[in-house]
């Protein structure tokens, strides 16, 4: 059974930071391209960040690029996504996803195979 577990989520202030965690079980996690999805209320799922299988490779949305870093560690089978100076538009459910041998470049939520249930990030004015 593939289960994503994201953590991290909860209340900041515009200006702070967080980190998000993705705990993987089920997959060879060293296999999978990992990636990074948020939605807002009433707006559509949007690619955040992602870090290829190999780690070699990331890709970052416009939005986010120069605040988040996307990173993973094999040995733990976890994805972090790190977020500094958030912004009150980055308020949002926060999901991590899973492509197998896949390119950071895939920004499509199609691409991916798994996904997590999400977590919560709000940021206050």
């Amino acid at each position: 059974q593939v289960q994503l577990a994201e953590s991290g989520g909860g209340l900041v202030q515009a200006g702070g930071s967080l980190r998000l965690s993705c705990a993987v079980s089920g997959i060879t996690f060293s296999s999978y391209t990992m990636g990074w999805f948020r939605q807002a209320p009433g707006k559509e799922r949007e690619f955040v960040a992602a870090i290829s299988w190999s780690g070699h490779n990331t890709n970052y949305a416009r939005s986010v690029k120069g605040r988040f870093t996307v990173s993973r560690d094999d040995a733990l089978n976890t994805v972090y996504l790190q977020m500094n100076s958030l912004k009150p538009e980055d308020t949002a459910v926060y999901r991590c996803a899973a492509q197998s041998y896949g390119s950071s470049l895939n920004t499509a939520a199609h691409d991916y195979d798994y996904w997590g249930q999400g977590t919560q990030v709000t940021v206050l004015e």
